[in-house]
């Protein structure tokens, strides 16, 4: 109904570039002066032998399962991973998480980190590190998957498989090849910061150029790019300070620079972290599993960053 009522022409298909300014969809040819790529990102399903054999979840149909798994297995330790790991881990679920890297929540401090590895590990749910994948069998209904810790082998069993590792932009099938549209390394659509790829014309927003991958975000440069065709004094996107929060328990929520990124930027870094232990508000609530800890610049004692592991983490972030 809102699509009609904003007069917008809704065409149901599966669209590609026949040339810079022809697209073909539905039996039908369309030319324009400018287009917007946002087709999104779906599940990116890693390469294990055996695995795209086996029936496994991703994070839509994970969601639509009318039971509790006994165990269930995750590829991946990402904020997908935790999330769905962790609610199902109160349902009852047996859950074990596995990650290829030696860390969990790479991106983050180590302050961070820990403290959510702490909180999984107190709730009994496993996380394995350092994670080789040799292979995934299914067997009588139960998905095997096959995997080298520190040079030992293991088998880890359970009656339902999550890939969680990732997301990849929605690119293939618009053959932009066609017209020399550029790519980057994992094949997300390169833009400037005008949201213009290297065809000026074609702009593109939203999860399938890997920006922060939140809904507000693909807004905000979809209003960007509504601008900057419509306009002739263009705007530059700016994803300086982008709040994100996982939806765990407690939540992780973070904005700004990591102490790491900060250091590598060039700043005089100083830092503070407290403890959830220390905060009178959380001990009153019995809520003390998490901590804050805030990145600034030594010079001024400007807040560069902050990342806040507790209950109800993006509301401080927020405010």
């Amino acid at each position: 109904d809102l699509i009609q009522e904003y007069g917008i022409n809704l065409i149901k298909g599966e669209a590609y570039f026949r040339d810079s300014h022809t697209i073909s969809v539905a039996g039908k040819e369309l030319t324009a002066e400018s287009f917007l790529i946002a087709t999104g990102a779906s599940p990116f399903i890693p390469d294990i032998p055996g695995l795209k054999e086996t029936s496994f979840l991703t994070s839509t149909s994970a969601l639509d399962l009318k039971e509790v798994p006994k165990h269930l297995v995750i590829i991946g330790s990402g904020y997908i991973a935790l999330e769905l790991g962790q609610m199902y881990r109160h349902l009852g679920a047996e859950v074990t998480l596995m990650q290829r890297s030696s860390s969990l929540l790479r991106r983050h401090d180590s302050e961070i980190s820990e403290t959510v590895e702490d909180v999984l590990k107190e709730e009994g749910i496993t996380l394995l590190k350092g994670v080789h994948y040799r292979k995934v069998e299914e067997k009588n209904g139960q998905k095997l998957v096959h995997i080298e810790v520190e040079g030992t082998l293991k088998i880890i069993q359970g009656d339902q498989l999550l890939v969680a590792a990732g997301r990849k932009p929605n690119i293939e099938k618009l053959q932009g090849e066609n017209i020399g549209l550029e790519l980057g390394e994992y094949g997300e659509v390169l833009t400037n910061d005008y949201l213009e790829t290297n065809l000026s014309h074609i702009y593109a927003a939203g999860d399938v150029t890997l920006s922060p991958q939140f809904v507000y975000v693909a807004a905000h440069q979809g209003g960007i790019v509504g601008r900057n065709v419509s306009k002739q004094t263009k705007k530059t996107q700016n994803l300086e300070h982008v709040p994100a929060v996982t939806f765990t328990s407690p939540s992780i929520a973070s904005i700004g620079l990591t102490e790491n990124q900060a250091k590598q930027a060039g700043y005089d870094v100083k830092t503070s972290v407290l403890p959830l232990e220390s905060v009178p508000r959380a001990i009153v609530n019995h809520q003390t599993k998490g901590v804050f800890k805030l990145i600034m610049d030594a010079k001024n004692n400007q807040i560069i960053g902050a990342h806040v592991v507790a209950e109800n983490a993006g509301d401080v972030i927020y405010a």
